[in-house]
């Protein structure tokens, strides 16, 4: 059996899972989830655990089983505790700001930057050069973090640019200076 796929999800305290049929719902204090399963993977609901099963060890069901309990263990995480993305701005004049609802950024572009999150995002900035993207749905909150990223990748000579807390951008050398 997959390890993972084996090993049983828990279900903390607030935090209410509905079964019908294929689809999963998971409510919690950080919002809700909703997600349709692989019709052959079954979910079970049995004394505050979520355990599943596949039907036979082909390779493709042993893959599901994995991948399918890793999708619901983020959904409850999500929803009891929720995720977030620290973003970085690195360069001179790089800036971020809150206006209302969106994200204003200036990235040494001629223009600034405005960027409207989806539903169920928040987006904070606590320093001029930090922005924090909280959710509950663990793929959005990558996938906004990774679009917000992508107004200015760090680039490897100077290392400016959008990057994730904790990234680790490789530098190159510059031009050697010419010779006389």
């Amino acid at each position: 059996m997959s390890r993972i796929g084996r090993s049983p999800i828990s279900i903390p305290q607030g935090v209410d899972v509905a079964i019908d049929g294929n689809t999963v719902k998971v409510k919690g204090p950080k919002g809700e989830l909703s997600k349709e399963l692989p019709r052959d993977i079954k979910l079970i609901l049995e004394d505050g655990r979520l355990v599943l099963e596949r039907p036979n060890d082909e390779a493709k069901y042993r893959a599901l089983h994995g991948l399918t309990r890793s999708l619901v263990a983020n959904m409850v995480e999500g929803v009891s505790k929720g995720y977030q993305k620290v973003l970085e701005l690195v360069g001179v004049g790089y800036r971020a700001a809150m206006q209302g609802n969106k994200l204003v950024l200036s990235l040494g572009y001629s223009h600034p930057i405005e960027y409207e999150p989806p539903a169920g995002i928040q987006i904070e900035v606590p320093t001029a050069t930090q922005v924090v993207v909280k959710g509950a749905d663990k793929e959005l909150v990558g996938a906004v973090a990774s679009e917000i990223r992508q107004f200015r990748p760090p680039e490897p000579y100077k290392g400016k640019g959008i990057r994730y807390q904790g990234e680790y951008i490789r530098r190159k050398a510059g031009k050697a200076a010419a010779k006389k």
